[in-house]
């Protein structure tokens, strides 16, 4: 109580105070870009996945633009020490999403290499993924996926750079007939999604389906 008294929460559009459980407040939550992605239709994200891997679905929550609300609150999670961000934007996206009687069988999140997930004291996706679980009765899979190697962020590539994703991620366990749902935070050229749904599709008669929080567009 302390605490919250000394720092209290303040919107991320605004600064104005909110209550702990928020990112923002009611007038900046406006200022989202959300996509509106139909899950089960065409749209720009399973168009750029179709051109790197058979992709089932695809769907993300926000538009990723420069200097929007919606990077902020990525950022704010990423790098900011706001773990909890994840739980919001689960259920933004369980109000947005609808799996209806296709749910897949497993979420598998993009794994950080085990340093840099020690650096940064937590995986920024793997919240957000539990809550999803929950919300949706599905099962997850933190262990399935495992980063062979430390690399800075992605953010901090060039293009270059970002397209060099061979040998990346590995399999860690037995997986078939599953339909996956790989989960990230921003997809921005496709290549890491690809190179792990590769994998899980090389693993067995697996199907893969894509879910983001934000797409670079």
């Amino acid at each position: 109580m302390i605490l919250d008294i000394l720092f209290p929460n303040r919107c991320l559009g605004c600064n104005r105070i909110i209550d702990a459980d928020f990112l923002v407040c009611e007038i900046c939550f406006e200022q989202i870009d959300f996509t509106h992605f139909d899950y089960f239709g065409d749209n720009f994200i399973k168009e750029k996945c179709k051109l790197l891997f058979p992709v089932e679905q695809a769907s993300g929550l926000m538009q990723f633009k420069k200097e929007n609300l919606s990077r902020k609150i990525i950022h704010e999670l990423k790098y900011k020490n706001r773990e909890k961000a994840g739980k919001v934007l689960a259920q933004w996206t369980s109000e947005r999403l609808n799996f209806k009687d296709r749910k897949p069988d497993l979420l598998v999140s993009v794994p950080l290499h085990s340093r840099k997930q020690k650096e940064r004291g937590y995986n920024q996706l793997h919240l957000f993924t539990e809550k999803l679980s929950e919300f949706y009765g599905i099962p997850f899979d933190h262990n399935v996926i495992k980063r062979n190697y430390y690399s800075k962020a992605q953010a901090l590539k060039d293009k270059k750079h970002r397209l060099e994703t061979e040998n990346t991620f590995s399999i860690t366990k037995a997986i078939t007939g599953k339909h996956i749902l790989l989960v990230d935070d921003v997809f921005t050229t496709g290549n890491t999604v690809a190179t792990i749904a590769w994998e899980i599709l090389k693993a067995g008669n697996n199907t893969v389906s894509v879910l983001v929080m934000a797409i670079d567009i």
